[in-house]
């Protein structure tokens, strides 16, 4: 498995953080070569379901994720939501979690543990790199954009 930490601080309210990292179909216009497809009906809460499917054509795969948990940031509690991935290309858990940073800021937390069925573990580490570097650019335009 591969296993990265991304972590940012947001010049954003921890509201309007969570609301722009959790809101599924914005991730396609960041990662290239991707689309959201959304497998249940909004509002999102455990069990929502949506499919990441990257490529081009018919060369590609489907990531389908579930939330497993849902806690949306409430008072001066962080928010926290865990998606499992349960694809037939890629497997594991990613963990998104915002929380009150200093001067009104947000501190944003990215957990993730991926494993790509086939790819030798000797490569972990690279698929680690890889990652943190795309959802790192990901997290990025997310909180960059309205």
């Amino acid at each position: 498995m591969a296993d990265f930490v991304l972590q940012r601080t947001a010049p954003l309210p921890v509201d309007e953080t969570w609301r722009r990292l959790t809101r599924w179909p914005r991730h396609a216009g960041t990662v290239p070569l991707t689309r959201i497809v959304m497998v249940t009906a909004p509002p999102t809460r455990v069990g929502t379901r949506f499919v990441a499917r990257t490529g081009l054509g018919t060369l590609g795969f489907d990531d389908p994720m579930e939330v497993t948990v849902w806690r949306p940031p409430a008072d001066a509690e962080p928010g926290l939501v865990r998606l499992v991935k349960r694809g037939r290309v890629v497997v594991g858990w990613a963990e998104l979690e915002v929380r009150p940073g200093p001067g009104g800021r947000t501190r944003v937390l990215w957990r993730e543990e991926l494993r790509v069925r086939g790819l030798p573990a000797l490569f972990d580490p690279l698929l680690a790199a890889a990652a943190r570097a795309v959802f790192g650019r990901e997290v990025d335009s997310l909180l960059g954009a309205d």
